[in-house]
């Protein structure tokens, strides 16, 4: 939201959530996205024309709770989807290497190829694709997404999803020097660090729309790791951290069904891609952020 809003300004973004923000820092609509008629009412309200529909249930949290998984992720892409072919509204959707699945190609996976995920996670968001490809053609409402990788943040706390390791790991190795890792340690899997998701996000809404083949949804990358290599990246900085292996069985499905590696070459040529983050760097910032942060939260 804070990328948005210093692009655009504040007043001329609106958050959504079902939970109250903290700070008032712009305008905010509490918006329950399986209630069509709160999208309905805040997009009218505030005469918005592009809206970034960002509510999810991540892909272990979807195992755990599909029926709520597929009320949320599809029923309310849906709902949005509706609230912009009558408003006229374009409308941002992220995907995700979930919407793959085993029989994907597994090394440099290309934009068009078989998805078949096998997790509820990944169902909505295949058909999330196609549904947003289907109100483009047949109602010329404006959708447009990226399947992101796993997302690192000092910002965003884990919220369910396959790839949280990547999160958590430094926060462990900054608050107590090791961490149990539910992947294994050679579980290779693409990766972004948030600065870049955002700027993909802005990018593709941004792009010309002439030059666009595909649109829902590019493939987006920008580093590739396993949990040991991650682990080794943080020892430079740390060289005490330590590292240990605690395998969930759901997550590790999740993961294993992914592809190792995919390909944004369609990303590149239609809207000029190109990440600014790999491991090193997001390593370095991950680290130095979180420093400050706990250590703010200490003194508070």
């Amino acid at each position: 939201m804070s990328a948005l809003r210093e692009r655009y300004g504040t007043e001329n973004v609106i958050a959504s959530d079902i939970r109250m923000p903290q700070a008032g820092d712009g305008p905010f609509e509490f918006v329950d996205v399986t209630q069509q008629r709160q999208i309905d009412v805040a997009v009218r309200r505030h005469g918005v024309d592009a809206i970034y529909h960002l509510a999810a249930i991540l892909s272990a949290v979807a195992e755990e709770k599909p029926h709520v998984a597929w009320d949320v992720n599809m029923g309310g892409l849906y709902r949005t989807l509706e609230v912009a072919r009558a408003s006229g509204c374009a409308v941002f959707v992220p995907s995700s290497i979930g919407a793959f699945g085993p029989s994907t190609p597994r090394e440099s996976t290309p934009q068009d190829t078989v998805q078949r995920p096998t997790t509820m996670y990944g169902v909505t968001k295949a058909a999330g694709e196609l549904l947003c490809d289907y109100y483009h053609a047949r109602f010329g409402v404006d959708t447009r997404g990226v399947r992101f990788p796993g997302l690192v943040s000092h910002v965003a706390l884990p919220g369910g999803g396959t790839t949280d390791y990547a999160v958590e790991i430094f926060y462990e190795a900054i608050k107590h020097g090791r961490y149990t890792c539910y992947l294994g340690p050679d579980t290779r899997l693409d990766m972004m660090y948030m600065p870049d998701a955002l700027k993909a996000a802005i990018d593709v809404m941004e792009a010309d729309p002439g030059r666009l083949v595909h649109r829902n949804a590019f493939n987006v990358t920008a580093m590739n790791f396993t949990p040991a290599e991650v682990a080794e990246a943080i020892r430079r900085h740390l060289p005490d951290f330590r590292i240990e292996y605690r395998i969930d069985p759901v997550r590790q499905r999740i993961a294993d069904s992914w592809p190792h590696s995919i390909s944004d070459a369609a990303a590149r040529e239609e809207w000029d891609w190109s990440p600014d983050y790999d491991l090193a760097r997001t390593t370095e910032e991950m680290l130095a952020s979180l420093r400050r942060k706990l250590s703010g939260e200490e003194e508070a």
